[in-house]
């Protein structure tokens, strides 16, 4: 049965060699206001001191599993099959909320037997924790947004698990773009999305997209045409203005030696 005054919510935290964050992650998790929450950390098969961090808190941790596996989806993956909440959230290591209370800001009000997505604000980080930008406050969305980019950064999305249960898990063959991908799927028939003015977690600047952007744009382009969202013809002419931007934010970006 679905929860509708308190809906159970599961956090996922993929992580691998993540010693140096981890535990920042895991006590933003833990030390939630919100008590409907479980917990689930799938690590790769750590080899630094990330293993020993997540043992130190394993009696705040419903399930966690350290070995090998096939990269953030298969993490990821592993991690929604544990899981029993309503709406899962993901959380990479060093990311993490921004506040005790986010998740109850979050979930105030949210009906999981009507809402499939809840959405909030992100704040992106430096490696030393320095804020680089906010997202921005939605007023309304609109799916067409999807056609360009990711909009809902994972960290600030709330997906009702029947819509894992409706299309599946994340691709195995996604490296970057897993959560965007698994959102298009839905595009034509997109489902009900709230909007939340809080900036309810952190996504640090420190990726495995850093610095290789020319690939997640290809990427972008591989699942959007995958998808069918728009017609061949209209996916290029976006595939290359987006080329075009990025081309000349480099360039100049390069003349004031960025």
């Amino acid at each position: 049965m679905f929860k509708i005054d308190e809906p159970t919510v599961s956090i996922i935290t993929a992580v691998f060699n993540g010693e140096r964050h981890i535990e920042e992650t895991i006590l933003s998790v833990i030390n939630q206001t919100y008590k409907n929450i479980e917990y689930i950390i799938i690590d790769g098969g750590s080899t630094d001191g990330t293993v020993d961090i997540i043992k130190k808190y394993e009696r705040n941790i419903k399930y966690w599993i350290s070995e090998k596996d096939k990269g953030i989806s298969d993490a990821f993956n592993k991690g929604v099959l544990q899981s029993s909440g309503d709406f899962l959230n993901f959380q990479g290591d060093g990311d993490g909320f921004c506040s005790n209370n986010a998740i109850a800001e979050v979930m105030n009000g949210v009906d999981c037997q009507k809402v499939m997505l809840v959405s909030a604000r992100i704040k992106r980080i430096d490696k030393e924790g320095g804020v680089l930008y906010l997202s921005k406050n939605m007023r309304k969305f609109k799916k067409s947004s999807l056609l360009f980019r990711m909009p809902l950064p994972h960290q600030g999305l709330f997906t009702h698990r029947s819509l894992f249960e409706k299309y599946g898990l994340f691709d195995l063959d996604n490296t970057f773009c897993m959560d965007y991908e698994h959102l298009l799927r839905a595009y034509k028939s997109f489902p009900r999305i709230v909007l939340k003015d809080v900036i309810v977690a952190k996504w640090r600047d420190d990726g495995i997209g850093n610095n290789r952007e020319l690939e997640v744009l290809k990427e972008y382009n591989r699942i959007k045409i995958k998808n069918k969202i728009a017609n061949p013809l209209t996916l290029k002419v976006i595939h290359n203005w987006i080329l075009c931007k990025y081309i000349i934010k480099k360039y100049l970006g390069m003349l004031h030696g960025k």
